[in-house]
C-alpha cells in the first residue's frame, strides 16, 4: 500500500508555478509567506498544493485527494471556502465532501492599480452625514473588532495589534462612539507585479460590512471610499474579491471593473 505525505511548504517558490496566473491576492500573501500557509505533495517541486488563509482555501496543479481533504493541525473553524483551479479539483472537491460542501458562484473584479478617481471617492466620503463619523481603526477599536462578530474579520487574520498596525489598515463609522460600519484589511500582502505591469506594489483584500441595523444607508459605500484613499496615499493596492452581485455593484461604483465568475465551496464540518 503507498501511504501519501502532505508536507508544509515553506518556500513559496517552490509552490508558485502551480498558481501562476491566478490573480488572487491570498494566494500572493502566502507565496511571499506575509500570512497564510502551503501545503503540497512535496516540499520540492510539488505537483500538488493549495493555499490557506483564514477561510479560504485554494486548490492548484493535479488533484490530490488525500490534499483535498488534508486539514492542518491548527486549523479549528469549522467552516472553509475551498476554491478550485480546475474542473478537475472541483470534481474532487464534490467526492470528498459529498453532501457537505455547497457550491457557490464568486465574482473576481480585475486588478487596476491606476484605475480609481480619487476625486470622486472625496465626494464620496465627504457626504457622509454628520450624525456619523469615521476614522483609522486604531488600537481601540481593533480591539472591538475581537468582540463582535459583524467585523471579526476586519481583524481576525492578523495576531495582534502590533501586526495589524504594521501591516493592516481599516477604517470605522461611529454612531455616538458605537461601530457600525467599516471596510478593512481582511489579509495583507507585499509588493507584487499586479496585473503585469512590470510596476510591484503591496496592498490588501478589503473587508467590508456594516451592522445589521444600520444597512441600506450607504455607509458601506463611504468606508469603501475611505479606505481606498488610504490604500492609494500609502501606495498600496487595494484589491476587491466580491461574494455577491450586491458586492459587485458596490465595488463598480467605487471605480472597480468586474472581471469575471468563479466557482467555490463552502464546507463545513470536519474539513474546517
Amino acid at each position: 500500500m503507498v501511504i501519501e505525505m502532505i508536507y508544509p511548504i515553506k518556500e513559496g517558490k517552490e509552490a508558485a508555478a502551480l498558481f501562476a496566473g491566478w490573480e488572487e491576492s491570498l494566494i500572493w500573501s502566502c507565496l511571499q509567506g506575509v500570512m497564510g500557509h502551503i501545503y503540497g505533495d512535496a516540499q520540492e517541486n510539488p505537483k500538488s498544493a493549495m493555499a490557506i488563509l483564514g477561510d479560504f482555501i485554494f486548490f492548484a496543479g493535479e488533484p490530490d485527494r488525500e490534499l483535498a481533504a488534508f486539514k492542518p493541525g491548527w486549523c479549528i473553524q469549522d467552516f472553509i471556502i475551498a476554491v478550485p483551479q480546475t474542473h478537475r479539483w472541483a470534481d474532487m472537491l464534490e467526492t470528498c465532501y459529498a453532501g457537505r460542501a455547497r457550491k457557490v458562484t464568486r465574482y473576481a473584479m480585475k486588478k487596476e492599480p491606476d484605475v480609481f478617481d480619487k476625486g470622486r471617492l472625496q465626494e464620496i466620503v465627504a457626504g457622509l452625514s454628520a450624525e456619523y463619523t469615521i476614522c483609522l481603526i486604531d488600537e481601540k477599536l481593533y480591539g472591538e473588532c475581537r468582540k463582535e462578530d459583524w467585523c471579526r474579520d476586519f481583524t481576525a487574520q492578523f495576531s495582534d495589534w502590533e501586526t495589524y498596525r504594521q501591516q493592516g489598515l481599516g477604517v470605522m463609522i461611529l454612531k455616538d462612539g458605537m461601530p457600525v460600519a467599516g471596510a478593512s484589511s481582511y489579509s495583507a500582502f507585499g509588493p507584487w507585479d499586479i496585473g503585469g505591469r512590470g510596476e510591484k506594489r503591496g496592498g490588501i483584500e478589503i473587508e467590508i460590512d456594516t451592522r445589521e441595523e444600520y444597512r441600506r444607508r450607504g455607509l458601506a459605500f463611504v468606508c469603501g471610499a475611505r479606505l481606498i484613499l488610504e490604500c492609494l496615499d500609502r501606495g498600496l493596492y487595494p484589491s476587491w474579491d466580491a461574494q455577491n452581485l450586491w458586492s459587485v455593484a458596490l465595488a463598480e461604483k467605487l471605480g472597480y471593473h468586474f472581471d469575471y465568475e468563479y466557482t467555490a465551496y463552502e464546507i463545513r464540518g470536519e474539513k474546517a
